[in-house]
């Protein structure tokens, strides 16, 4: 679908000038002058659907009654007209981009079978794969825990990554940004999105879908984008747009200023609490207000992120002086920033403090002084908790768990949990204790602490406050206990750079807060193995272990298959529940230990001032962002040293188990069989509220009494070479036998049983 070719209806084709250069654009403007509504009056994320309909006109999948449709939108009205979206580009991360290479490289065998041309199988739309998914968390707290888990993450995933550097090189319009570069979401904030796109002369606003549901993440920078499943990812790719129908917009008005001592990240989880009451399934969110003036851009970037937690397709912010204040950070170029500006004016997509308020089909509010500091859990990113009542939230879920584990459970463990006024030990006494031993591990213990995940890491302020909180508590001789998996796996290098820069990473790394990788680590299951000792003492006792991360998602069984409670929380956060150890800790009015002379420090004579973070952000300059994206696409030593074939067509290992030829075009000729009904089917599994992708399509470890598990080892896979089941996506045999093996999933059609269990029809065995 090519603007050269768009039918242009209502005549708003016209030039642009920026900077001397002349541009095609689609002027919105011009719609009212064709008799349409003036499209000032539409949410900003509705006419750069509008934008992208009148640009792509060719009368067969965008027509020109899509276009007065969405140009007379009805806020109050619930749409049942669809519409064609095509994105600009599209985004892969390595789990659930591979199967989409591998079908296009299956692709290429079947034209090369039928006496075509392989090589003009390519993606017609530009794709990005980010390589983020595949790093674990095996080595930690020392110095070398980067360069260990780097190492054997090639060991592991070698065979992929022989496969993603094949298409690399092979299909045109597809880069691969190889493993160790960053997280998909903060290499495309950073680098990867332009706002504006410039193609063939003609400017038009950057729109994408990605194969990852935290893709909405990029809408801070004012680009419109979702995640969507592999098969519509591949579609786009291969010039398919999007059906979809004209969503509702809800506005949600953002007032105020967060108050000293609150993060973004208690501002995304109170979003995330309000949002999933209001219920916005389906719908756009656009935020709106004079409070986006006191969010720099990184804030914005921390609240859209956790969109799909909250349940809408995107989470969009327009654009504004903050967007270009960002793009010239890291590194965008004045000519770039100059077209996103006058582009963005001109079309009615840019917010200044003047702006009339958009309709809306509804709206929300939230007054940004009113924030205060959260976790949220234990299994779901929409509970949130107030730090304050954290200690008794805590053991209020614990009780109700223990309590329905039923008569078997020991009545003392369960009396302990429901004694509101404290624990079998005094927690003071117990955080100053210290603490060398496995056998201190009881309810509650904080197993694993993580600063992970793109929904923080890519927001220097709660970065460079961890860091501060860090050294403060050095300062005043506070230690981690000795049973916490402490992890530091940042979005980007820029990251460390600007830690480095300040000092503070050295702070972090003596209280074990070494860099273990740039990727997703803990947030999506690769938090790795516990320390034998401490897996052995929770098995032996059914313990329920906690772990705390910066992450976006708590589903229990993703995190670790030992934490059975995991909460989200700020970096600093995490930090402090490090030195403290315990979720059975209230860290608003207990000390989290003793200092040199005895006394006790708490949280609050630590917790670093605005004004000192805001003085170590000035750190974190434009020429990071050049240094560290200069040669994104090159890699490290690792990569480099990959070799690959130069052939148009892969070359497939029968023996492979990790990347399988698929068995889609087997026996295709270029005259398919018709389609045919489905006969006698019978029903799987019937499942509850809050399910996820988790328990139908699990990334995380693979049991070996799987039937996964199974499979691998038939076919000479040692179980400690399993990998997880994301790394093995690119082969269907696996992903097949995969589907529905989450550990905690509840299938209704076998009540008493969690895990990949059904019942098969007609007989009824389980």
């Amino acid at each position: 679908m090519s603007s050269e070719k768009a039918l242009d209806s209502f005549k708003t084709k016209s030039t642009f000038k920026v900077r001397g250069k002349d541009y095609v654009i689609f002027r919105l403007g011009l719609l009212k002058q064709a008799g349409s509504p003036d499209p000032l009056r539409l949410p900003i994320a509705l006419k750069i659907l509008l934008e992208n309909l009148l640009r792509l006109e060719d009368g067969r999948n965008v027509r020109r009654l899509d276009i007065e449709a969405l140009s007379r939108w009805n806020p109050k009205a619930k749409s049942d007209k669809e519409i064609a979206f095509m994105p600009a580009r599209v985004i892969l991360q390595d789990f659930t981009g591979v199967p989409a290479i591998v079908d296009l490289a299956a692709m290429r065998d079947a034209i090369q079978k039928m006496g075509g041309d392989p090589a003009l199988i390519n993606p017609i739309q530009p794709a990005d794969l980010v390589i983020d998914h595949s790093i674990q968390v095996d080595s930690f707290g020392t110095s070398g825990a980067f360069r260990e888990n780097a190492k054997r993450e090639f060991e592991r995933n070698r065979e992929r990554y022989e496969f993603l550097k094949w298409g690399q090189r092979a299909f045109h319009n597809f880069s691969v940004v190889p493993p160790n570069t960053g997280i998909v979401h903060q290499v495309n904030l950073e680098y990867l999105a332009k706002v504006v796109m410039q193609g063939d002369a003609v400017l038009y606003p950057d729109t994408l879908i990605g194969t990852d549901s935290h893709t909405t993440m990029i809408n801070a920078l004012g680009v419109l984008g979702w995640g969507v499943g592999g098969i519509e990812a591949e579609a786009a790719m291969l010039g398919q747009p999007i059906s979809m129908l004209i969503p509702e917009v809800v506005g949600f008005k953002l007032y105020g200023k967060l108050r000293e001592g609150t993060t973004a990240t208690d501002l995304v989880l109170t979003v995330t609490e309000m949002l999933r009451k209001k219920s916005v399934v389906g719908k756009f969110v656009e935020f709106y207000g004079s409070g986006l003036d006191s969010l720099s851009l990184p804030d914005r970037a921390t609240v859209a992120n956790m969109c799909p937690e909250y349940g809408a397709t995107v989470a969009f912010f327009p654009i504004d002086e903050k967007t270009l204040d960002y793009l010239r950070l890291t590194g965008r170029g004045e000519e770039a920033v100059a077209r996103v500006e006058a582009y963005a004016k001109e079309q009615g997509l840019f917010r200044t403090v003047q702006s009339p308020d958009p309709l809306f089909s509804d709206t929300i509010a939230l007054d940004l002084g009113t924030v205060e500091p959260s976790l949220a859990g234990p299994k779901r990113p929409q509970d949130r908790v107030l730090l304050r009542d954290a200690k008794k939230s805590f053991r209020k879920e614990l009780a109700q768990m223990i309590q329905g584990k039923g008569a078997t459970t020991d009545p003392n463990r369960l009396n302990k949990w429901l004694d509101e006024g404290g624990s079998a030990r005094d927690a003071a006494n117990q955080l100053t204790q210290v603490v060398t031993e496995a056998t201190e591990v009881d309810d509650g213990s904080v197993v694993i602490a993580a600063i992970t995940s793109c929904t923080n890491t890519s927001n220097p302020a709660v970065m460079v406050g961890a860091g501060l909180l860090a050294r403060k508590a050095v300062e005043r001789g506070l230690t981690v206990k000795s049973w916490v998996k402490t992890s530091l796996a940042p979005g980007s290098k820029v990251v460390v750079e600007y830690l480095r820069e300040t000092k503070l990473l050295e702070a972090l790394e003596q209280l074990k807060f070494h860099l273990v990788g740039f990727g997703c680590t803990t947030c999506i299951g690769n938090s790795g193995p516990l320390p034998e000792s401490i897996g052995k003492r929770i098995k032996e006792h059914d313990l329920v272990a906690v772990s705390v991360l910066s992450g976006n998602r708590n589903f229990e069984g993703r995190i670790n298959p030992l934490a059975r409670f995991n909460y989200l929380a700020s970096p600093p956060l995490v930090v402090a529940y490090a030195i403290a150890g315990s979720m059975n800790v209230d860290l608003v009015n207990e000390p989290l230990g003793k200092d040199h002379a005895g006394k006790p420090v708490y949280l609050r004579d630590i917790w670093p001032t605005q004004g000192e973070i805001t003085q170590a952000m000035r750190a974190v300059t434009s020429d990071m962002f050049q240094k560290q994206y200069a040669d994104v696409f090159e890699g490290d030593e690792n990569w480099k040293s990959i070799q690959i074939p130069k052939e148009d067509t892969f070359q497939w290992k029968p023996d492979s188990t990790y990347v399988k030829h698929p068995p889609f075009f087997g026996g295709l000729s270029r005259n398919p069989e018709p389609l045919r009904d489905i006969q006698s089917a019978r029903v799987l599994a019937v499942l509850g509220d809050s399910v996820t992708t988790d328990h139908i399509s699990p990334a995380g470890s693979i049991p070996k009494d799987s039937p996964a598990g199974k499979y691998l080892m038939e076919h000479g896979v040692d179980p400690k070479d399993f990998n997880s089941y994301g790394a093995r996506r690119g082969n269907f045999e696996v992903m097949m036998r995969g589907t529905f093996a989450n550990i905690h999933l509840k299938n209704f059609l076998v009540p008493g049983v969690e895990g990949g269990w059904t019942r098969h029809f007609p007989d009824g065995e389980k």
